[in-house]
């Protein structure tokens, strides 16, 4: 059995894990660029070339257990895609195990957190991303990418972060004083404050890597110029995980671009790094 980073069986178990990792590799709704469907194997093959001990936590957050589960491999359709992903987030939600999930396109998120809002009704919702994703449905579906915050902006209190483009079809279901553009960001030092008192207490985040500049992130679907820079973002993460308690999170889209492995060892390198954040003040 494959382990996250080439981790020993006994850190790799499900019995044994604080953490699950839940892949999605759909790629079904993708209007641009393609290729999420191949960013969950990307992303383990850079992980078992990563160092294990994070130099900023002091930690070896994989000694609390990563266990990787079955990929959900349905894509007959959006609608299927999301019934499977909806379920299977509520039955993982009853481990009490720590929730991750690799897509896969950014509409792996709705199902995933419809089960978290549900089970969780006072939770918030951090979206960092280039895009605001409000669309009630894009391409005859509510279940598209571009749709893939739009129920959560209704059922859950959504802030938004990096945001740079969006459709001006999305103004209605906007909230300007929740949303912290990516140019916000580079003129003030106290957004990531502000974001963070604009959270509850427990919060769900969904990560799609386009929040990078394409400088450093290029392997997506949509790179929109203008984003945010790595520092910024674990920076903010790190405050996050400080102040608030996260109860799961996901990264998406995740797009391979063949010959250039930096991208994905960046996702790598960020998975781990907030599993690190996550467990830091835990014995390790």
């Amino acid at each position: 059995m494959r382990t996250f980073a080439g981790i020993e069986d006994k850190y790799a178990g499900f019995e044994a894990a604080s953490v699950l990792l839940q892949p999605i590799p759909y790629d079904g709704t993708s209007t641009w660029g393609k290729g999420t469907d191949r960013g969950y194997e990307a992303f383990m093959e850079a992980a078992e070339n990563m160092e294990l001990f994070d130099i900023e936590t002091g930690s070896e957050v994989f000694r609390r257990g990563i266990h990787v589960l079955p990929p959900l491999t349905e894509n007959s359709s959006p609608e299927d895609m999301f019934r499977e992903t909806y379920q299977k987030t509520a039955e993982l939600l009853e481990t009490g195990k720590f929730l991750s999930f690799l897509g896969g396109e950014h509409s792996i998120s709705i199902g995933v957190i419809k089960a978290f809002y549900e089970k969780h009704p006072d939770i918030s919702i951090l979206q960092l991303d280039a895009h605001t994703d409000l669309r009630p449905e894009y391409q005859g579906t509510p279940y598209n990418h571009a749709c893939a915050l739009h129920d959560a902006s209704r059922n859950a209190n959504l802030v938004q972060v990096g945001v740079r483009s969006m459709d001006r079809s999305e103004l209605a279901y906007f909230d300007r004083e929740k949303c912290f553009f990516a140019r916000d960001i580079r003129q003030t030092q106290s957004w990531m404050y502000k974001a963070a008192e604009l959270l509850g207490d427990k919060v769900y985040i969904t990560l799609d890597l386009d929040v990078f500049d394409p400088s450093i992130m290029p392997a997506t679907g949509t790179p929109e110029p203008g984003g945010l820079d790595w520092q910024t973002v674990t920076s903010f993460l790190k405050y996050l995980f400080r102040k608030k308690e996260v109860v799961g999170f996901d990264i998406v889209e995740l797009a391979p671009i063949e010959g250039i492995r930096a991208p994905e060892f960046l996702v790598a390198k960020l998975y781990y790094k907030m599993l690190s954040y996550k467990f830091e003040h835990h014995d390790q």
